[in-house]
């Protein structure tokens, strides 16, 4: 369940930390937030679909982990990310 181009370059233009960036900690992050929302939404109704819950598990894990990278790097970027997202801190 790719994001559409229109989509993808919205998230980025929002996250984005300077000009040229495309694959700083806060864009991935929201990207991943993004596709992790709409898996969820398509295994509420796809109770069976367990190559769709595998992928959504890796999306999860990889997001951790970009959240864990970016929260040791820089704390303050890390809560602005967070409440932007509304994600847990």
């Amino acid at each position: 369940m790719a994001l559409s181009k229109e989509k993808n370059q919205e998230i980025v233009a929002n996250f984005k930390v300077n000009e040229k960036d495309s694959g700083s900690p806060e864009v991935q992050i929201a990207l991943l937030t993004e596709e992790i929302n709409a898996l969820n939404a398509h295994i509420k109704d796809n109770k069976h679909d367990y190559s769709s819950k595998r992928g959504l598990m890796k999306k999860i894990g990889h997001r951790r982990n970009l959240l864990k990278y970016l929260e040791k790097k820089d704390i303050n970027r890390y809560r602005a990310l967070c409440d932007k997202l509304g994600l847990r801190h």
